[in-house]
């Protein structure tokens, strides 16, 4: 009976016995065995190997000739000198300033209300104008204060002849006295009525001067000297002492004032310079550098602001060219010492790097050294150094970005130290 097991055996038998098995004809002889890699991909992996090995060479080579030129290259820079800017180190008196954002307010300030009530009959005044004590600004229509006066010198007059008849009554009921022709009773009775006629008369004359008064109140004046704003009614309206908005307001601009702040750790100093006299304050631009006016400090506050931490303080300025205006926005700055024969230098001249400011300093054989250094405060274009430079040193202003430890410069033009000789360079001290 035939079955798979049967043909399993029968073919085992015949791959046992030697001369049985041969390959099968369709098999080519030169076939490689199974696994093996082909001839094409052989040839592709020698390809790269190749490629690898000569890219490897090209790089050695470029490597070769740059550091060959390196040296070179080296040797012609260091024989061109690097054209730079000079300056001078220079020294001289610096005052050292605090900065505070400060305010201008206006010296006084009036708004200027009716005292009477009445029709406005004039206004006297050209919005802008600049006025002085006592230059009348409107009119309210007098006529009504007018006609009160007229009543009380009438009633003025009436009780005084009715007094002066009563003195005559009163010397008449005397001489009948003295002859014991009349009673004392008569005559203090009249004595009496004289009395109170002398006190109506008073009266009438107090009425008289309150309706002066209240006549004088309808010639509005100006009670400070200063400048009229924009006027806030119009002629022909009723006005009363009583309401809230007035005619115009006035504020005084000379002299001016502005208000402004410090941090509070400034404060002891300060108190040290107003010990000496009242300090300078300078009232500078919002560009930091135009200085508008000159003042004094005039008030430091009685109290420290707990939630800002500063101080607030009031400095008073003439004002001569107005170039102070209520309202504006400036930089105030506190003298608050002098730094004697202080050195300063271009702001440019001082560099930044790792290890903190420094700045390249020209030796006699026309080379630079970076020179670190110690720097109190920069402002208004000047550096004013504590430590590293002394006078008279020339240092590199501008053109640093070629230059390295060693390197030869070129002088191409002077940069100024500071502010010709005799002058004060304006330079802020730093806040605590």
């Amino acid at each position: 009976m035939h079955t798979p097991m049967n043909d399993q055996i029968e073919s085992q038998k015949v791959l046992s016995q030697p001369g049985k098995f041969r390959e099968p004809d369709s098999l080519p002889a030169f076939a490689p065995p199974p696994g093996a890699p082909s001839k094409r991909k052989r040839v592709g992996v020698a390809l790269l190997g190749v490629v690898l090995v000569l890219g490897a060479l090209w790089l050695a080579k470029n490597r070769w000739a740059a550091a060959a030129k390196k040296p070179a290259a080296n040797a012609r820079a260091e024989s061109f000198p690097v054209p730079v800017v000079a300056g001078t180190v220079a020294q001289r008196d610096v005052p050292i300033y605090l900065d505070g954002l400060g305010t201008v307010q206006a010296f006084n300030t009036v708004t200027v209300h009716v005292r009477v009530d009445g029709q406005l009959e004039k206004l006297l005044f050209k919005e802008g104008q600049d006025v002085h004590v006592g230059d009348l600004l409107a009119q309210i229509d007098p006529s009504p204060f007018q006609a009160q006066l007229d009543q009380a010198l009438a009633k003025r007059g009436q009780d005084e002849a009715q007094l002066n008849l009563q003195r005559v009554e009163l010397k008449r009921e005397a001489a009948l006295l003295a002859a014991k022709i009349d009673s004392q009773d008569a005559y203090d009775q009249v004595a009496a009525q004289v009395k109170a006629l002398e006190a109506a008369v008073n009266a009438d004359q107090a009425a008289i001067e309150s309706a002066n008064v209240q006549l004088g109140y309808t010639r509005i004046t100006s009670p400070i000297e200063g400048r009229v704003g924009i006027q806030l009614v119009d002629v022909g309206n009723i006005v009363h002492a009583t309401d809230a908005t007035g005619l115009v307001v006035i504020t005084q601009l000379r002299p001016i004032e502005v208000i402004f702040t410090l941090p509070e750790q400034t404060l002891g100093e300060i108190q040290k310079q107003e010990i000496q006299g009242a300090p300078a304050v300078l009232a500078v631009d919002r560009d930091n550098r135009t200085v508008l006016d000159e003042g004094k400090l005039a008030v430091i506050d009685n109290q420290i602001d707990p939630t800002t931490g500063t101080i607030k303080l009031k400095a008073v300025f003439p004002n001569p060219d107005l170039r102070l205006w209520p309202g504006q926005f400036v930089n105030a700055r506190l003298l608050v010492t002098t730094r004697k024969a202080g050195i300063v230098v271009p702001a440019p001249v001082i560099q930044r790097g790792p290890e903190g400011p420094y700045a390249f300093v020209i030796k006699p054989d026309a080379t630079v050294e970076i020179r670190p250094v110690k720097v109190a405060q920069i402002q208004d274009g000047l550096a004013l150094i504590d430590d590293g430079l002394s006078a008279g040193e020339q240092v590199v202003v501008d053109g640093q970005y070629k230059l390295q430890a060693h390197s030869r410069v070129k002088v191409a033009g002077a940069g100024k130290a500071g502010p010709a000789a005799g002058e004060d360079s304006k330079v802020q001290a730093s806040a605590p």
